[in-house]
């Protein structure tokens, strides 16, 4: 039998063909000094896997989007400010001069009440007037 030559500490702790895991190790390394790129550098370096035309239709798809966005809340904004004043100026005053006339034949019917009794009061007909037809005519 021929003398087995001595082996290395390296050699012992390194299965055969242990050089290609030390370049393994080093690939690792490189790989996590690349996984250091922010989010915005990924982006931008997956815009290189299309077509400039695709690009700038995307791109420019975006831009009408958002001015599209920013016309449609300026228009909402000026049609709701006018549509809220109109219903001020033009509604309010009448719902407010119903409710007054509203209290105000209240009020009268209270005042019967007391005066002339529960009876007349309900019954809605003016002091003074006509008893209405009981019978048929």
């Amino acid at each position: 039998m021929a003398a087995a030559s001595p082996l290395s500490p390296e050699e012992l702790l390194l299965p055969k063909g242990g050089s290609g895991k030390a370049e393994e190790l080093e690939e690792e390394l490189e790989d996590e000094d690349e996984l250091e790129e922010t989010l915005s550098e990924r982006l931008w370096g997956l815009t290189e896997m299309f077509p400039e035309g695709v690009r700038a239709a995307a791109g420019a798809t975006f831009d009408l989007s958002l001015s599209v966005a920013q016309r449609m809340y300026r228009f909402s904004r000026a049609a709701l400010w006018i549509g809220t004043t109109s219903f001020m100026i033009l509604v309010l005053p009448v719902v407010f001069e119903t409710e007054k006339l509203q209290m105000e034949q209240q009020q009268q019917l209270q005042q019967r009440q007391i005066l002339l009794g529960p009876t007349t009061g309900l019954s809605g007909s003016m002091p003074g007037a006509l008893p209405p037809l009981s019978g048929k005519i």
